[in-house]
């Protein structure tokens, strides 16, 4: 399927990567129909989705079979009413159902937007309202059901409920149901073309409401760099990314690329707080050749006996979704002998800055760029930046508009110009370039410290300070101080060991261990010790709410 889109699809260096790669882009682009029901035509059983829980149940699926279920999804859908251009909420975890739904969705021409399970009826009302949501198709969950359900006297666009499993509550329609009674699916006339909306993201609201993210049909063709150039996938390969479905992250790899490229889609969905050793056992009994997961995830995973889990079909592992500690990627490296493969990107794109196979990776570092985007690193004063110098990450678009690049924030014309105007998107994050040029993350703009003439990104300070064997966590932010203008915080969430120690010696013990693994004018001279940060419900760090906080907790060094 791969060659349909690109030419050349193999290589061997960067310099014939940003040579030679073009994807080709047909008209009328839609995943569902030229994607999964052509794998179903060409290849009816390969294999497509292998689907477990943390219940024993397990599914696979097919092509074929794929194609009939999202078939008999589309026609449940168009017979509620559900066509072209409506908004509809996924609220379905890494519930099987998500597939059918989401490839059913594209079908019909309507508007996918994955939600997490984690909204209350609050965030239910703002979303439906922003978007004018006409849908909802849910998992059973007794706590999103009873937010959902507060939230319909203030979300008057909502005609449907969908619920997947038993019991449906009063008001709600059965999924199964619908699909079981379903009439054959006749194809609309007319679906879309590639400048219609396909899909609909709402941000973290790190620092404010969520953000609308809109993009277009031909968003899907972006992720092949996705999937055969960072997660290095083949028709042979069985790919597991960590990541519920409610987050872009997972059509980033439990999608798009993975099912252009061919590879079978592994899904383990589970309940509740992760739990390594359970993860452990699925890459072990399922042979997942591919593993993809936050820093968050590795950092559990190598405090495991890994030596009790055949882990020899595992050849490539990528992480993503927050910046890599090096000392994570060293032990990791340690126990596997895998290297992992970094990558940068927003939902308002695809991987932007990506360690390429055919790159060795630099621990901490996000690779290089994707040559799909035309990428460039502004200082403070406008000018380009030069190698190991701080600037933001923009993406330039005279020449053409990248793949995967969003359309805007939906309804916000505002917001939009102000992050991308005169053919220039501004990421609003940091980098720098290392001199054989590489990239490393420093952290959002708004959360650069100015201390004493130095502009210090929080991510480097972090890094130095989660090498100490104390921390488990860690926030760095800036607080202000009369002499310096600001000075460095760190907000520390303690590991079980150490927690009874917390207090000024322990605290001056990391400042020193800081002020040797990294230049000594970058160590908190402020420390607080936490039980927890506080996140998103993505699970980002809340930055700007430490920086709103207290100190009461403070132990204030120097």
């Amino acid at each position: 399927m791969l060659e349909k889109f690109v030419k050349q699809t193999e290589f061997t260096s960067q310099q014939d990567f940003i040579e030679n790669y073009k994807i080709d882009v047909p008209e009328n682009f839609n995943f569902a129909y030229d994607i999964v029901d052509e794998w179903a035509t060409k290849n009816p059983e390969k294999r497509a989705l292998i689907w477990t829980n943390d219940k024993g149940d397990e599914k696979e699926l097919n092509f074929a079979e794929l194609k009939e279920l999202s078939d008999k999804t589309a026609s449940f859908f168009q017979s509620q009413g559900i066509g072209k251009g409506d908004m509809v909420m996924l609220i379905l975890k890494r519930n099987i159902e998500f597939w059918y739904s989401i490839i059913a969705l594209h079908k019909i021409g309507a508007i996918a937007i994955p939600a997490t399970h984690l909204l209350t009826d609050k965030d239910i009302v703002y979303r439906a309202n922003a978007a004018s949501i006409k849908a909802i198709v849910a998992s059973n969950d007794e706590n999103l059901i009873e937010h959902i359900d507060k939230s319909m006297d203030r979300s008057p666009s909502i005609d449907l409920r969908i619920i997947t499993s038993d019991p449906v509550p009063s008001g709600w329609i059965s999924f199964w149901d619908g699909i079981n009674n379903a009439a054959p699916f006749v194809k609309p006339e007319h679906v879309n073309t590639n400048d219609d909306i396909m899909i609909l993201y709402f941000t973290s609201g790190t620092t404010g409401q969520p953000k609308m993210v809109i993009h277009d049909f031909k968003y899907p063709l972006g992720h092949i760099t996705t999937a055969k150039y960072w997660h290095n996938l083949n028709e042979n390969s069985i790919h597991l990314t960590v990541a519920d479905t409610g987050w872009a992250k997972a059509v980033w790899g439990k999608l798009y690329g993975q099912w252009i490229v061919g590879a079978t889609i592994f899904v383990y969905d589970f309940e509740g707080r992760f739990i390594p050793e359970n993860m452990l056992e699925m890459l072990s009994k399922y042979k997942v050749t591919s593993f993809c997961a936050p820093p968050t995830i590795y950092r559990f995973l190598i405090l495991e006996d890994l030596n009790k889990y055949d882990l020899s079909t595992l050849e490539y592992c990528t992480t993503a979704g927050e910046a890599l500690n090096p000392s994570v990627f060293e032990s990791f490296y340690e126990k596997t002998g895998i290297k992992m493969k970094e990558a940068f990107g927003q939902t308002e794109t695809s991987p932007t800055i990506i360690t390429f196979p055919w790159i060795e990776p630099k621990p901490g570092s996000m690779g290089v760029p994707n040559p799909l985007y035309k990428m460039d690193l502004l200082a403070h004063d406008g000018r380009s930046a030069e190698d190991g110098e701080q600037g933001e990450i923009v993406f330039c678009t005279d020449e053409g508009r990248p793949l995967s690049l969003f359309m805007g924030y939906y309804r916000d014309e505002e917001l939009t110009e102000s992050v991308y105007s005169n053919n220039v998107y501004h990421t609003g994050d940091l980098a720098w370039r290392d001199e054989d040029g590489y990239y490393w993350f420093v952290g959002r703009t708004d959360d650069v410290i100015k201390s004493s003439g130095y502009r210090i990104g929080p991510f480097e300070v972090e890094s130095a300070v989660m090498t100490h064997p104390a921390v488990v966590e860690c926030a760095v932010t800036g607080v202000p101080d009369e002499i310096r203008g600001q000075v460095i915080k760190a907000t520390i969430v303690l590991s079980a060991d150490y927690k009874d120690k917390a207090g000024d010696d322990l605290a001056k013990e990391i400042q020193n261990h800081v002020k040797n693994v990294t230049a000594p004018y970058k160590y908190p001279r402020v420390i607080e010790f936490v039980d927890e940060l506080p996140k998103t419900i993505s699970g980002k760090i809340r930055r700007v709410e430490i920086r709103k906080g207290g100190n009461e907790n403070n132990l204030t060094m120097e």
